[in-house]
């Protein structure tokens, strides 16, 4: 016969996970891409980000989570909008442009204005132009929610996914891990810390 197991909880002497145990331990969950853009001032802002989700259909919300470090996204939320870039498997140039914090974003690139007065990046797999409609604070990071606008898909390519610290869940390439290494990127909006580049 099996003892059956206690229902009460024994979690004394239990420790919650660090930073780094936490990042770990997310990086199991494989996630997309995307690029999160809009207008401040007339110049087009984004950063990559892999805390992206849908929320509702009716009325259709999604979410993006937001470091509290970052200072693109208090650019885009005086705005009101944002356009959300899921980004292709290939599209491994537009996540090192924008995860960086060298460069400029935009030098160079080929991008349109979206009608509703967000960047819209060129190729991508979908996106997804949404307003502002609420923002939490969880933690050292802000949950955004927005309501869509209109979506605009390309269903015919394979998405970029993020998995245990590295991209697709195949063996890279070396070149690949050289650009993506560890320490450059992170679990939720690492990417959003980006002071170096205002």
């Amino acid at each position: 016969m099996t003892a059956e197991p206690s229902l009460t909880p024994d979690s004394a002497g239990v420790a919650p996970p660090d930073p780094a145990e936490m990042r770990q331990a997310m990086g199991m969950f494989a996630s997309g891409v995307t690029v999160i853009t809009g207008v401040d001032g007339g110049e087009p802002v984004g950063f990559a980000c892999q805390a992206f989700a849908s929320v509702s259909l009716e009325p259709p919300l999604v979410l993006f989570c937001a470091d509290h470090n970052s200072r693109t996204w208090p650019r885009i939320r005086k705005s009101g909008r944002f356009g959300v870039n899921v980004l292709g498997e290939e599209q491994s140039d537009l996540c090192g442009r924008f995860g960086s914090s060298r460069g400029r974003k935009y030098d160079g690139l080929d991008w349109e204005l979206s009608r509703w007065g967000t960047p819209a990046l060129r190729d991508v797999l979908l996106r997804v132009h949404a307003e502002v409609v609420d923002v939490h604070i969880a933690g050292d990071h802000d949950v955004v929610i927005g309501r869509v606008l209109e979506v605009e898909r390309d269903a015919g390519r394979r998405p970029m996914v993020f998995f245990r610290g590295r991209f697709g869940v195949d063996h890279e390439t070396d070149a690949e891990q050289a650009l993506f290494a560890p320490g450059l990127w992170g679990w939720a909006d690492q990417w959003g810390r980006d002071r170096a580049w205002e």
